[in-house]
C-alpha cells in the first residue's frame, strides 16, 4: 500500500543506524542459528556417548552374568550344596536386570528381538537348574546349554556395537550437513552484506562527492556555480552552509574587484598628468636641461612607467576576475615584441648594470599581443627586481612540438621551496628582498598566470637549467618561419 512505503531516514545518524541494523541483524540471526544447530549437535553427541557407554556396560555385564551363572551351576553340580541355588538365583536376578536395562536403551527391533530370545533361553536354563537335583544328568544337560546362551549374548553384543556404529555414522552425516548448511549461510551473508554496504556507500558517496567538489571550487576561487547537496539532512545542511560561504566569498570578491577598478581609474588620471609633465621636461619643452636635471627627469619618467604598469596590472587583474577580458588574437613576430619589452626596461637595466642574454627563434606567433607583452613585461620586471648588480637575465624562446616555449630566468637568489606554491597567488609579494626601490603589488605573476591560461598554455618553475628563478611559459602556436642559422643572441649591458 502507498501509505506503508518505506521512508529513508532524513539524518545521517539515522541512515547509519539503519545500515548498521541491516548488516548486524542478518549476522546476529546467523550466529543464533549456528548456536542452535551446534547445541543440537552437542546434545546428539552427548546422547550418543551416553547410549554407547550404557550399551557397552550392560553388554559386558551380560557376558559376565552368563559366565557367573554357568560357574555357579557347575559348582552346584559338583558340590550339591543347596545354598548355591540361592546364589544362582541372585546372579540370575542381576542378569535379568542388565538384560532389561539393555532392552530399554535399544531402539532397533531386531536387537530387541534378540534380547527377548536371550531372556527366554536364560529363563529356561534357570528353571532347569533350579528344579534339578545335584548331581544329575538333567542338570548336566542344562549346564551344556549355557554355551548357546553365550553365543546369543555375543550376537547381542555385536548387534549393539553395530547400532552404536550406525548412530555414530548418522551423527557424522548430521554434523557434515550442519557444517554445509552453515557454510552456505555464511556464503550468502558475505555478498548480501557487501551489497548492503555498497548501497549505503553509494547513497552517502554522492553528497560527500558534491561537498568535496564544492570545497575544491571554493579553494580554487570559483564562485560561479551554486552549491547543492542532496542526501541526508545533516549533509544538506552542510551544503547550505557552503552555499552561504560561496555567496559571501563572491560578494567579497566583487567588492574587491570594484575597489581595484575604482582606485586604478582614480590613480590613472593624476599619473597621466605626471607622465605628460615628465615627457615635456625630458623633451626640453620648458627649456634645456643640464645633465643632472635630465637624469632626475629620466628617473621620474622611468618610475612613472613602472607605476603605470602596476596600475595596468591592477586593471587587468580586476577585469579578469570580473570575466570581462577576452583574447584579441593576431599574428606578429615574437622578436619585435621582445625587443619592445626590453626597450621599456632599458633604463633600469643600465642603472643596475644588469646584462641580458636573449636567444630567440625568428618565429611569428598567433596570440593576444597586448597580453603576451604584459606576460613578458611582468616576467622581465620580476627578474629585474631580484637580479643583483652586475647579474644576468636570460630570455630564451623556441618552438617545439607545436608549442612556443619561453624561458625567463635570472641570477638572483631564486624562489624558496616553501614559497613556490604561492608565487602565482594575487597580492603575494614573498619574503625575498628586491633589488628595486619600488615594491610591487604582488599581482604581476598572478596576471601572468591568468593570461597564460587564457591562451591555453601553462607556466612552471624549472630547476637545474638556469640559475636563480627560472620561469618557463608554454603557449600553443605554429611558427611561420624558423631561421636556418638557429637562435640569435643579443646582449644588453
Amino acid at each position: 500500500m502507498a501509505g506503508m512505503r518505506f521512508r529513508r531516514p532524513k539524518s545521517l545518524s539515522g541512515l547509519l543506524l539503519i545500515g548498521f541494523a541491516l548488516v548486524a541483524v542478518p549476522l546476529l540471526v546467523a550466529v543464533v542459528n549456528a548456536t542452535i544447530q551446534m547445541r543440537q549437535l552437542a546434545q546428539q553427541s552427548e546422547e550418543q556417548v551416553r547410549h554407547g557407554v550404557e550399551t557397552t556396560r550392560h553388554t559386558q555385564a551380560l557376558f559376565q552374568g552368563v559366565t557367573t551363572l554357568e560357574r555357579t551351576a557347575r559348582l552346584y553340580q559338583v558340590l550339591g550344596d543347596e545354598k548355591l541355588k540361592a546364589v544362582f538365583a541372585r546372579h540370575r536376578a542381576e542378569f535379568d536386570a542388565n538384560l532389561a536395562a539393555l532392552e530399554r536403551v535399544q531402539a532397533d527391533p531386531a536387537t530387541r528381538q534378540v534380547i527377548s530370545g536371550v531372556r527366554a533361553d536364560s529363563d529356561g536354563l534357570a528353571t532347569s537348574v533350579e528344579q534339578s537335583a545335584a548331581p544329575s544328568p538333567a542338570l548336566a544337560l542344562a549346564i551344556d546349554e549355557f554355551a548357546r546362551t553365550h553365543d546369543d549374548v555375543a550376537v547381542l553384543g555385536q548387534r549393539a556395537g553395530n547400532e552404536i556404529d550406525a548412530r555414530l555414522e548418522a551423527l557424522q552425516v548430521a554434523a557434515a550437513e550442519t557444517r554445509r548448511r552453515l557454510y552456505w549461510q555464511a556464503a550468502a551473508l558475505v555478498p548480501g552484506t557487501a551489497l548492503i554496504m555498497l548501497v549505503f556507500v553509494s547513497v552517502l558517496a554522492r553528497p560527500i562527492r558534491e561537498i568535496d567538489q564544492a570545497i575544491s571550487e571554493l579553494g580554487r576561487g570559483t564562485f560561479s556555480r551554486a552549491i547543492e547537496v542532496h542526501g541526508p539532512s545533516d549533509l544538506e545542511r552542510l551544503g547550505r552552509q557552503l552555499e552561504w560561504l560561496r555567496s559571501r566569498l563572491l560578494d567579497l570578491a566583487q567588492e574587491k574587484n570594484r575597489f581595484l577598478r575604482h582606485m586604478s581609474h582614480e590613480l590613472k588620471t593624476p599619473l597621466a598628468n605626471i607622465r605628460e609633465g615628465t615627457e615635456l621636461l625630458v623633451e626640453g619643452a620648458v627649456g634645456p636641461l643640464d645633465p643632472n636635471q635630465r637624469e632626475i627627469a629620466n628617473i621620474l619618467r622611468e618610475n612613472g612607467i613602472k607605476l603605470q604598469r602596476l596600475i595596468e596590472n591592477l586593471l587587468f587583474f580586476s577585469a579578469w576576475q570580473a570575466k570581462a577580458v577576452g583574447l584579441e588574437l593576431s599574428r606578429f613576430p615574437l622578436r619585435q615584441l621582445v625587443r619592445s619589452v626590453v626597450g621599456a626596461q632599458q633604463l633600469t637595466l643600465v642603472a643596475n648594470r644588469v646584462k641580458l642574454d636573449v636567444q630567440l627563434q625568428d618565429v611569428e606567433v598567433t596570440a593576444d599581443r597586448g597580453k603576451l607583452r604584459l606576460i613578458l613585461d611582468n616576467l622581465l620586471s620580476n627578474a629585474v627586481k631580484f637580479t643583483p648588480r652586475d647579474g644576468t637575465i636570460y630570455i630564451h624562446a623556441l618552438t617545439s612540438g607545436g608549442q612556443l616555449i619561453i624561458d625567463v630566468a635570472d641570477t638572483g637568489p631564486g624562489i624558496p621551496a616553501e614559497e613556490r606554491a604561492q608565487v602565482f597567488e594575487a597580492f603575494y609579494t614573498g619574503k625575498t628582498g628586491q633589488a628595486g626601490k619600488l615594491k610591487g603589488t604582488g599581482i604581476g605573476l598572478s596576471v601572468v598566470m591568468e593570461f597564460v591560461l587564457a591562451h591555453g598554455g601553462s607556466i612552471e618553475l624549472v630547476d637545474g637549467v638556469l640559475p636563480g628563478a627560472h620561469f618557463r611559459v608554454r603557449l600553443p602556436t605554429l611558427p611561420a618561419a624558423t631561421a636556418t642559422s638557429g637562435p640569435t643572441s643579443e646582449a644588453a649591458a
